[in-house]
């Protein structure tokens, strides 16, 4: 079994609504078998005894119970879905089909059912499991409580500036994943392939097509130094692939041309869609698709655009502050390891602040808030990653000259503010500008 293939296995796992339900309804099956095999041969106080009548009923009520709980669970799961889709972005969905809590739920649920209908079989006018009714009652108060919690979680999530939050960790955790796998591995060059004057023994093509969700880089390094050759990526994760894309291009002598090909395929995952794990960009699209909404016409709602803003601001400056760098592969470098493209600071800033930018070029909290972003990422980024900034900034005031040319808000859309509105005026330290302000004409 290749990477890839148990790379999608695990996403697919990670995604399903039903596998962790059907083991939970496996489980109920054994449980209650288990528990019946235990009280036939267990003697239990009279207080726990139950008569056949009071024992079918209880089970009864609890297996009725139990369907009508599990529907309201599905019945809330695809309200959420409907919502949050609709309101705040279709790439959130994930959140909610990945939630453990939403899965647990359903298994606990079914499992609870499956078990207290086994039960209900067994009754017999000389056997009464009295010590799985017992349980069976405790499980339903369990999957009550259980129930509060999951709908509690739900409610809480669909807020847009929790999904905000949410997506912002697993920026950090890709990042962090993402800078690790580039250093540690010490044949890993980044950037395009400048010099190489040879052609590529092995050209290795997509047979099918998707969305590059994942890749095991050292994997592909331990292939190239196995093989003493130089692997070439051709697109970086978060790319979708059309079949027949080159995918890699080997230089150097692979061996066995289909075994190398089906190899280095093994190594990238494809799927229908970007994924947050080795991808920080596809994190930031979706707080930007977030704000986005947001500001659309048929909403109008820029608070949430500016809640959105402080994480994506959080966001960016976790990148900026990264040391990113990685030796890139030249003329008179030896042939054997990888080259992978990289996204580069210019890339994030632009996809984080462009679209708000001038979807909310008419909100002065949007734009105030951006600009309270920006400077504070003019501070704390590393220093070759400032001109990026500085030139995002004057795109700032280009857009506010433009959309506040005649209004008498004019001078109030140029201040930063961290607020977006209403925010204190902090005392700067000696040396700091002042906020940029754009004295009205």
């Amino acid at each position: 079994m290749t990477w890839a293939t148990r790379f999608r296995i695990r996403e697919y796992l990670r995604e399903s609504l039903w596998v962790l339900p059907a083991l939970g309804a496996v489980i109920g099956l054994l449980g209650a078998a288990a528990l019946i095999s235990i009280d036939s041969h267990v003697k239990v106080p009279s207080d726990w005894a139950y008569s056949p009548s009071t024992a079918s009923t209880v089970l009864s009520a609890i297996v009725g119970a139990v369907a009508a709980l599990t529907g309201f669970v599905v019945t809330v799961t695809v309200l959420v879905v409907q919502m949050a889709s609709g309101s705040i972005s279709p790439r959130s969905m994930r959140l909610w089909y990945r939630d453990p809590v939403l899965k647990g739920s359903l298994a606990l649920l079914i499992g609870t059912l499956a078990y207290s209908f086994s039960l209900l079989r067994r009754i017999e006018t000389r056997f009464v499991p009295d010590l799985g009714v017992t349980l069976a009652g405790v499980l339903l108060i369990v999957g009550l409580v259980i129930f509060v919690l999951f709908l509690n979680r739900f409610v809480h999530r669909l807020r847009p500036v929790a999904v905000a939050a949410l997506v912002a960790k697993g920026v950090r955790q890709s990042l962090a994943d993402d800078i690790a796998n580039t250093r540690d591995l010490g044949n890993v060059f980044v950037g395009p392939l400048e010099g190489m004057t040879e052609a590529a023994s092995l050209t290795v093509r997509s047979t099918r097509p998707g969305a590059v969700q994942a890749v095991d880089l050292r994997g592909i390094a331990a292939w190239a130094g196995l093989h003493e050759c130089l692997v070439v990526m051709r697109h970086s994760v978060g790319e979708f692939i059309e079949t027949g894309d080159v995918l890699f291009e080997v230089y150097g002598n692979p061996g066995r041309t289909d075994t190398a090909a089906r190899d280095l395929r093994g190594l990238v995952a494809l799927g229908l869609e970007r994924t947050i794990e080795q991808d920080p960009a596809f994190a930031l699209r979706v707080m930007v698709d977030v704000a986005s909404k947001a500001l659309s016409p048929a909403i109008n709602d820029p608070t949430t655009a500016v809640q959105v803003l402080d994480y994506l601001g959080d966001s960016l400056r976790v990148i900026g502050e990264a040391d990113r760098s990685a030796p890139s592969w030249h003329t008179g470098a030896a042939k054997r390891g990888v080259v992978i493209p990289v996204r580069r600071w210019e890339d994030f800033l632009a996809l984080g602040v462009s679209e708000i930018r001038e979807f909310g070029s008419t909100s002065i909290q949007v734009l105030r808030r951006m600009r309270a972003v920006l400077e504070q990422l003019l501070q704390e980024v590393r220093p070759e990653n400032r001109a990026a900034v500085t030139a995002e900034i004057a795109r700032l005031d280009a857009t506010v000259a433009a959309g506040f040319s005649s209004s008498t808000d004019r001078d109030r859309a140029g201040i930063a503010d961290s607020q977006g509105l209403g925010g204190p005026d902090r005392l700067r330290p000696a040396g700091d500008s002042a906020p940029m302000r754009i004295a009205s004409s």
